[in-house]
């Protein structure tokens, strides 16, 4: 690193800070959270940005596309093809008004969502990837696509959801059973080519008959999928934006949380019988409060309420969350949209309740140590000087990283790490999570100590940094490994070091 054509003297960096350097095993977490991230609804925002306002890394992050190569809009986003089109709802255009799906054959490798799809990974995050597809696309077509999501680990793919429906292209062009056999061609080609991805079937629930919605026709792709998912919000105003919601109209809806479990639980027994008694995951993958039905203070009470009965009930469903989403024009995110400039955000009260969950342990990844690498003596102030420490990571749920304790006299005034410059890390200090990306040497972790999300540090406090190391370029590198598609392995060449002071350099 030069700063103004001079090296930087790192000489006030050490390690005599670290009492123990073990290795450590991250796993899932009882619920996993996961949010989506741009829609037809709102802009891409960068994981730097919400790292930074979640003080932590998500289990996935979700975004959607769409893929219609045949219609001669293509690849143009539909409402920009038909600016001046007489639109009465979010789904009138020709397909669907998401972004359009830059790879496949005769793709761009460079194209959008691959460069999403690489941002989210090197945080250490793994991809919800929500793809509307025309069911007439050819096996070619699928196979282009599979081996475009194959480099980037253990993704998951939603391919045609909320297909109970009648809204969303596919609904209106294709009948539900051809619906369902093109998700059962898409998935066997995907496993086939890909089998690192895992696809979700996000079709409907559970209806009064004691059936699933539209059983008969999609039968078949509930046994073919991964992972089941159903699309249903506590409330949501589904006439945004082409009308304002006030209380005794007809566009908007409401499902209040208890009878919500009730209609979950069933939905995952039906399931289950349906499969012959296999039960699969079940994500949320699209899950929120819409303010413009509730306001925005009490937008997340009901949240708070599903979230308590999910940790103290435990229920069997294999369940996750994943919040619609991040950034929103309505009031459908964590952020409102400034008006004024797409790129600001104004935050909502209920970013702070999904924060609450996110410090939960019931919502928090696990971390289980393993090894001890190095543990320092009572009468040995040697600093450790472990060199080549291998790392692997499989994907948010599955890595292995490096803890390394450190007690600390009291609230520190500075806490600088200085770190392998071409490194890819993710580390975590005192509950809150940072970033490096390669390039980067030294990452300041003081606003892990103040700020009031930080956790209050006692005198003499041992605390644990820990460190992993997603795919440096967002992608698995094709190493020849017979699983490099589901593990990136990297090595530390050193240790960090640290500049933990506890007085300022001076006062004024």
């Amino acid at each position: 690193m030069k700063l103004q054509g001079l090296s930087v003297d790192y000489s006030n960096f050490d390690r005599n800070d670290i009492l123990s350097v073990k290795k450590v095993h991250l796993s899932p977490a009882g619920c996993a959270l996961d949010v989506g991230d741009g829609s037809e609804r709102g802009e891409y925002v960068n994981q730097d940005y919400i790292l930074q306002k979640l003080g932590r890394p998500l289990r996935s992050v979700g975004l959607m596309y769409t893929y219609y190569p045949s219609d001669p809009e293509w690849p143009s986003r539909s409402s920009e093809a038909h600016p001046n089109m007489e639109v009465h709802g979010q789904w009138d255009y020709p397909y669907d008004d998401y972004f359009p799906y830059g790879g496949g054959i005769g793709g761009d490798p460079d194209s959008k969502v691959f460069r999403e799809m690489q941002d989210i990974r090197r945080h250490g995050e793994d991809v919800l990837l929500t793809l509307t597809a025309d069911c007439s696309i050819s096996d070619e077509q699928i196979i282009a696509i599979a081996k475009d999501l194959k480099p980037y680990g253990r993704l998951r793919l939603r391919v045609n959801h909320e297909c109970a429906g009648t809204w969303f292209t596919h609904s209106r062009r294709y009948s539900y059973e051809e619906v369902g056999k093109f998700f059962v061609r898409f998935s066997r080609l995907v496993r086939e080519y890909a089998p690192n991805v895992s696809t979700i079937f996000c079709s409907g629930f559970i209806s009064k008959d004691g059936k699933m919605e539209q059983e008969d026709a999609f039968i078949d792709a509930f046994r073919e999928a991964d992972i089941w998912s159903g699309d249903r919000y506590f409330t949501l105003h589904f006439g945004w934006p082409f009308n304002i919601c006030e209380t005794g109209d007809l566009t908007y809806a409401v499902n209040p949380v208890d009878p919500y479990i009730t209609g979950l639980d069933r939905t995952i027994r039906r399931l289950t019988e349906i499969c012959g008694g296999v039960q699969k995951p079940f994500s949320a993958s699209e899950f929120n409060i819409d303010g413009d039905v509730t306001g925005p203070v009490l937008q997340g009470e009901s949240l708070i309420r599903f979230a308590d009965y999910l940790e103290k009930e435990k229920p069997d469903w294999k369940y996750s969350i994943s919040m619609y989403q991040f950034r929103d024009r309505g009031r459908l995110g964590l952020e409102i949209e400034d008006p004024n400039n797409p790129e600001v955000g104004i935050p909502q009260p209920l970013m702070e309740d999904f924060k609450s969950l996110l410090k939960r342990p019931f919502f928090s990844p696990v971390v289980e140590e393993d090894t001890v690498l190095f543990e320092k003596k009572e009468d040995c102030s040697k600093e450790p000087l472990l060199e080549e420490l291998p790392l692997r990571w499989g994907c948010s749920e599955d890595a292995e990283g490096l803890s390394m304790q450190i007690k600390l006299k009291k609230t520190p005034v500075f806490f600088d790490i200085v770190l392998p410059e071409e490194a890819n890390l993710m580390l975590q200090v005192n509950g809150r999570w940072f970033y490096k990306s390669p390039g980067v040497r030294v990452i300041d972790a003081m606003p892990a100590f103040f700020g009031p999300d930080a956790k209050p540090v006692t005198s003499g406090e041992e605390m644990s940094v820990l460190l992993f190391a997603p795919p440096a370029g967002g992608k698995n590198p094709e190493t020849g490994d017979v699983d490099w598609d589901v593990n990136y392995r990297t090595v530390l060449p050193e240790l960090p070091k640290f500049r933990i002071r506890y007085n300022p350099v001076a006062t004024v």
